[in-house]
């Protein structure tokens, strides 16, 4: 039994020691080139006024006022 002990604690460190040396490496670098974007936008609207009768009647009296 203390044989188990003793070996126990030991194998963990020699099995952790041994996979910390094949753990993968992460590195970040900056690409050498710009990073160019391309994008073909095609961009539609449509407006639609309701107007009053009124506020229309209104608006073609005093159309100096635009």
């Amino acid at each position: 039994m203390k044989l188990n002990h003793l070996l126990l604690p030991g194998a963990l460190i020699i099995a952790l020691a041994g996979t910390s040396g094949c753990s993968p490496r992460v590195e970040v670098a900056v690409p050498s080139e710009p990073i160019t974007i391309n994008l073909n936008v095609k961009i539609e609207h449509e407006i639609l006024v309701k107007v009053d009768k009124e506020i229309d009647e209104l608006l073609s009296e005093n159309s100096d006022i635009f």
